[in-house]
């Protein structure tokens, strides 16, 4: 059995090798952990923060019934003077409907090259009068939620760059609870572990910052890193996808009685699903029409998807329930990532540690710089040992 000694250098040289690690991933990943931790803070709240903001874009006087879907498409079609690409329609009565047109030049370097148009008008459901518009392409939350997505770039060139980014700072977590890990659980130890000196020197207190907030939001921040992965990486995505086996197969009803135009697909739809607080759609592609019927308010995930095959009355439907849990987890991840899955307090939850991990980048390098002045210029107070 070893000395202790020789246990306690080899411990010593494991966090060293540890540090190291930590330390040049850091250096390397931080701006863009940086960049993509603000953005996704910053997003947390949009859906809320444009309810208020376009209110009366939004909202219109609640009444009963609604005029035909195809009479607004074409309301809408003429507004925009471009095809209609996708419908979202509300249980709320005192909900617009919105018609949102899109289109993408796939030959462009940036965001602003690769969106041709992204713009949305907002149409009152009862009196067939329009709210108003949104122009997407240059809308602030849209634009975050790129920044967050691609820095603004093309999918193929800025989703590796925040993926592996994202990776990264996956690792980070891990190492860094490594390196936060006390030696010796002493009460001295474990003050320096759980608290924040926030009248120590300004090095103590910026490595308290780092050490002990990254600690308290690790939990949180590897959900979120664990989540966007799956929207860069399409191996990791089918890995978590996989999960449970194949998916159940879709229900399919081939009766015929399916009704075979827009509108009676449409009242079909909401009269199944009455507890759907909204149902989106994109225009019939040819013979055939897909829908989503949403179940939350605020989520994506719950939620049954439908296709209608106008030609022979064949209707398949995937109710949430049917689906795999690595199928569920996949449709929940967005949710997730956002913190929408939890509510209000969900959200609140995601805002603060992902203020948090923006922060961490920032702690970490201002520790690592300070500590390349030479110990004597350095004040004794600001000398970190465990």
């Amino acid at each position: 059995m070893p000395a202790p000694s020789s246990n306690i250098r080899r411990s010593a040289g494991a966090r060293f090798w540890i540090g190291l690690v930590h330390l040049w991933l850091g250096l390397a990943s931080g701006l863009v952990v940086f960049i993509v931790s603000l953005t996704g803070c910053l997003f947390c709240f949009q859906q809320e923060i444009s309810a208020a903001w376009y209110h009366d874009v939004f909202f219109v006087p609640a009444a009963a019934g609604a005029q035909p879907l195809s009479a607004l498409l074409r309301t809408a079609g003429d507004t925009l003077h471009t095809p209609v690409d996708y419908i979202t329609t509300y249980r709320d009565p005192s909900r617009a409907w919105e018609f949102m047109s899109y289109k993408t030049n796939d030959t462009a370097l940036t965001y602003f090259g690769n969106v041709e148009r992204f713009r949305s008008v907002f149409i009152d459901p009862h009196t067939g009068r329009v709210t108003g518009f949104r122009d997407y392409k240059h809308d602030f939350f849209n634009v975050v939620k790129y920044i967050h997505w691609n820095l603004l770039l093309r999918d193929p060139i800025g989703q590796p760059i925040v993926g592996w980014s994202t990776l990264i700072f996956v690792v980070l977590l891990v190492t860094g609870l490594v390196l936060w890990w006390p030696r010796r659980w002493t009460r001295a130890a474990r003050r320096q572990a759980f608290t924040i000196q926030w009248r120590a020197h300004r090095r103590r207190l910026n490595y308290d910052l780092h050490n002990v907030l990254g600690f308290y939001t690790l939990l949180v921040a590897l959900v979120l890193g664990l989540t966007g992965m799956t929207f860069a990486f399409q191996w990791f995505y089918r890995a978590v996808g996989a999960i449970g086996g194949a998916p159940a197969p879709a229900l399919v009803d081939t009766s015929g009685g399916v009704p075979r135009s827009l509108d009676a697909a449409f009242a079909h739809i909401r009269d199944t699903y009455t507890g759907a607080s909204r149902i989106g759609l994109s225009p019939p592609s040819g013979s055939t029409l897909y829908l989503s019927a949403y179940d939350g308010r605020e989520t994506y995930y719950n939620r049954a998807d439908v296709t209608i095959d106008f030609r022979n009355g064949r209707m398949s439907t995937t109710p949430f329930a049917r689906r795999t849990p690595g199928d569920k987890l996949v449709n929940m991840n967005y949710d997730i990532h956002v913190g929408a899955i939890g509510g209000l307090p969900g959200k609140i939850i995601a805002f603060l540690v992902s203020l948090v991990c923006a922060s961490l980048p920032i702690t970490g390098f201002l520790y690592w710089w300070w500590r390349r002045v030479p110990p004597g210029r350095r004040p004794r107070s600001s000398r970190l040992r465990r």
